[in-house]
């Protein structure tokens, strides 16, 4: 009686579909895992379906077999038939009652291993970089093309955005969910705000592969700037960046990443939510406990707002606010392809020409390239028709570069451009280090947070041709601006002039 019982509660459309559906997953399931390991597939949306998708088809289906069996159960008990109310049961002794539960065993194990390599399938490939990047298309396209021209390329996303440990895996998976039902519902914004308000603390991140207190020293980098010009002179500045770092113990805490908290803890209060005006700042020697406080005398914070405001602590972010998804104005891009031989050099005007078809507005992606290919070509063509003819492939290769330019750093359907997302790297174009450093954060006592050049950075030469200079000295080069305008660089920010296309 045993096995027709068990035979006749499976016996239901319930359990049937919950079986056509268990199996069929755990075999296509099984197909594209063995396709994967000998055609090391690289499509998104393959592991979307085999990781995502399938695996909940499977468990439902794994949970309708024993529902449709014990509803039958159930309305069996109701008919009064007495063989039916007991609960089935299992005679290893009788072959009929055997080999069901063998054949069970296999298929149990079976899911186990299937749902076991699946999970951890999954687990690593919603932590890998083609999930973060090419699974929302358009919405990441931005952050996802600039980091695969960014110094962490070879860094996955998620070491940076979640980190090692349970704990932020499963916070950045409940943050994703707004995101997912922001993608289909398409009200997600463009582009995207930062800073990333769930983001994990970068002592945790960043110096998992940098660490401060074993820097020592500077670094030496040259920066390379063309003039708008015919001749597109080339205006090099190489410095010494200051960078320093170092152990308190050592007593050789110094450079730039004194900042980050090695023998003082740095705290500010930002008036806006992209940390971009900062009026009051507080520093905290670790080792004697004096504490100094320094406020924007020109716009001060009222009491009324610091009570209410909460002091972050000082970190990475704070300065590399960009490491991995940088958007270079047509201007820093245009130098880089024309120093990198990407444009030559010797194109009459081709600097000013490129930045000027780069940074239009256009409404695509595939606009932007003709409309670029067109101004340039029409340039050359209309106002230097003699030198376009013998000069057609040299012209065809600086349109090129420009494209590939403005495909890397200009993305018009998520409205994100040079200007979108501020640098706080240097204070080129971004008023970056000068949030601080501009000369206006005093004490009580008039103590002033320095506003010298070479706290930071010498310059060891300047110029080129005629206007070449180089230091004989170990305090570097005064600053000498490209072009005249007296001392109007002294009071003047970089990035009041420069905007990241011709001043």
């Amino acid at each position: 009686m045993a096995q027709s019982t068990i035979g006749r509660v499976f016996n239901n459309w319930i359990t049937h579909v919950g079986a056509f559906l268990a199996s069929t997953t755990t075999l296509i399931i099984l197909f594209f895992l063995i396709f994967n390991i000998y055609a090391n597939l690289d499509n998104p949306y393959v592991g979307i379906y085999v990781y995502l998708i399938m695996p909940p088809i499977l468990l439902i289906g794994l949970i309708m077999m024993p529902v449709g069996m014990y509803r039958t159960w159930r309305r069996w008990q109701k008919t009064g038939d007495l063989s039916y109310r007991k609960w089935p049961y299992i005679d290893f002794n009788k072959r009929a009652h055997r080999i069901p539960v063998i054949i069970f065993a296999h298929i149990a194990i079976l899911l186990a291993l299937v749902g076991s390599v699946v999970g951890y399938q999954a687990f690593h490939y919603s932590e890998s970089v083609e999930f973060c990047g090419k699974l929302c298309h358009s919405v990441m396209e931005p952050e996802y093309v600039a980091y695969q021209n960014s110094p962490h390329a070879r860094v996955s996303c998620s070491a940076c955005h979640v980190g090692a440990g349970a704990g932020w895996y499963t916070k950045s998976k409940l943050s994703g969910l707004y995101q997912v039902y922001a993608v289909n519902a398409k009200v997600y914004p463009r582009p995207i705000p930062t800073p990333l308000r769930n983001l994990r603390p970068a002592q945790e991140t960043c110096e998992q592969c940098h660490w401060p207190e074993q820097f020592f020293g500077a670094q030496q980098k040259q920066f390379n700037h063309y003039f708008y010009d015919e001749a597109n002179s080339h205006w090099p500045i190489n410095m010494l960046i200051k960078t320093g770092g170092g152990d308190p113990k050592t007593g050789q805490t110094a450079g730039i990443h004194w900042h980050m908290n090695i023998g003082v803890k740095v705290e500010y209060i930002a008036r806006d939510e992209k940390r971009q005006e900062i009026p009051w700042v507080r520093i905290t020697d670790r080792e004697t406990g004096r504490v100094t406080l320094y406020q924007d005398v020109t716009n001060p914070l009222t009491e009324e707002e610091i009570g209410k405001a909460e002091a972050r602590e000082m970190d990475c972010m704070d300065c590399h606010n960009r490491p991995s998804h940088i958007f270079y104005s047509p201007d820093y891009a245009i130098d880089k392809s024309i120093l990198t031989g990407q444009i030559d050099h010797d194109l009459p005007f081709i600097k000013r020409v490129a930045v000027e078809a780069m940074s239009k507005e256009y409404k695509s992606r595939e606009e932007a390239l003709m409309e670029i290919a067109n101004y340039i070509t029409d340039f050359y063509r209309l106002k230097m028709p003699d030198f376009y003819e013998n000069n057609r492939v040299r012209i065809d290769k600086a349109i090129i570069a420009a494209e590939n330019a403005f495909s890397k750093n200009i993305f018009p359907i998520m409205n994100v451009r040079w200007g979108s997302y501020q640098d706080n790297i240097g204070h080129f174009d971004n008023p970056g280090c000068m949030r601080c450093h501009l000369g206006n954060h005093k004490t009580d006592e008039g103590i002033t947070i320095t506003h010298q050049c070479r706290a930071c950075h010498s310059i060891l030469s300047q110029g080129s041709g005629d206007r070449f200079q180089i230091s004989v000295t170990q305090e570097g080069l005064e600053f000498q601006h490209p072009e005249e305008i007296d001392e109007a660089w002294r009071d003047t920010g970089c990035w009041e002039c420069h905007s990241g296309v011709q001043p």
